[in-house]
C-alpha cells in the first residue's frame, strides 16, 4: 500500500482548511520575474500586503502553523509567497529579507519575514510576496507607512537569510488525528535554512530510520503500525542539505496536539 496516498487521505481536514484560506484571500497577481537584481545577492520581485494595515497577516495559512502566526517570534513577520518560493510547502519556514526600492518613500532597511503561507496569485513561476500590513509598512521611511500601503503593489528586492529564533530549540507538534498507525508532525522554530527537504523517524529500540512523507506545508507523516515511541527525529534542510537528529524527542506516551521541544537547533 502506498504510504504517501494514505497520508494524503488521512489529512483531508488539513487540506480543506488550506483551500478555504485560498478562497478567503484577495490578492493582486505578480508580474516580477525570477531574476537577479543589480546586486548579485538580491533578486527582483513584487509585493503586496493583506490583513489589517497594522496587523499580523494571515491567521493560520498553508504551512499549518495555525495560531503561532499571531504570537512572537512569528507575529507581524509572516509572509505568503508565490509557488516559486513556496515549493509545494517545502519552502515553509524559510526566512527572507525584503526591501522596497522607491527612495522617496522607502527606507534603506529590509524587513525580515518568515514564510507561513502561499500566495494564491497566478504567478506562473514568478516571485511575489504578500506581507502582513505591519511588515509591509515597516519598509517605509518614518511616518510614511500608510502612504506606502496605499500604493498596493510595489517592486521589491529580496534575498534568503538565516532564520534566528533566540532561546528556541526545534520543536515537533503532533498533529490532531495522529495514532500509533498514522503519525503526523509539524516542525517549529528551525534556525538557519528554515526549510525542510526530508524527515526521518526512528522507533524505540531500533537502529533503522524510517522515511516520512511530506504531507502539506510544514507537515510530514508516516504510516506504520503500530509505531512505538519514544521517537527520534532526523531533519535534512532543503536549501543546504544540513542534517540534525533529535534523539528520543517524542516520548513513549505522546499525545496528539502536544508539542515536544528538542535540545538542539541548527545555529547552536
Amino acid at each position: 500500500m502506498d504510504s504517501s496516498k494514505n497520508c494524503l487521505v488521512s489529512s483531508s481536514t488539513y487540506l480543506v482548511s488550506v483551500l478555504l484560506f485560498f478562497f478567503a484571500v484577495d490578492v493582486a497577481s505578480s508580474t516580477a520575474p525570477l531574476r537577479r537584481a543589480a546586486n548579485p545577492h538580491w533578486h527582483s520581485a513584487s509585493a503586496t500586503w493583506y490583513g489589517s494595515p497594522n496587523g499580523d497577516g494571515s491567521d493560520g495559512g498553508a504551512c499549518g502553523y495555525g495560531s503561532m502566526v499571531d504570537v512572537k517570534p512569528f507575529r507581524a513577520r509572516v509572509g505568503a509567497v508565490s509557488s516559486a518560493l513556496f515549493k509545494n510547502g517545502e519552502g515553509c519556514g524559510a526566512c527572507y529579507k525584503v526591501k522596497c526600492l522607491d527612495k522617496s518613500i522607502c527606507s534603506k532597511r529590509a524587513v525580515t519575514v518568515i514564510i507561513t503561507d502561499e500566495s494564491p496569485a497566478l504567478t506562473k513561476g514568478l516571485v511575489h510576496f504578500d506581507l502582513s500590513g505591519s511588515a509591509f509598512g515597516r519598509m517605509a521611511v518614518s511616518g510614511r507607512s500608510g502612504k506606502l500601503r496605499n500604493r498596493g503593489k510595489i517592486s521589491v528586492i529580496y534575498r534568503k537569510t538565516p532564520c534566528k529564533y533566540p532561546g528556541q530549540n526545534i520543536a515537533f507538534h503532533v498533529n490532531a488525528g495522529s495514532t500509533a498507525y498514522w503519525l503526523s508532525l509539524l516542525v517549529e522554530f528551525e534556525d538557519g535554512d528554515g526549510d525542510i527537504g526530508s524527515m526521518h523517524i526512528r522507533e524505540a529500540r531500533s537502529n533503522k530510520w524510517l522515511t516520512m512523507t511530506h504531507l502539506w506545508g510544514a507537515n510530514w507523516c508516516i504510516i506504520g503500525g503500530p509505531l512505538e515511541g519514544p521517537f527520534s527525529v532526523k531533519l535534512t534542510t532543503l536549501s543546504k542539505r544540513r542534517t540534525l537528529s533529535a534523539r528520543d524527542v517524542i516520548p513513549s506516551k505522546w499525545s496528539p496536539k502536544a508539542t515536544y521541544t528538542s535540545r538542539l537547533n541548527f545555529l547552536k
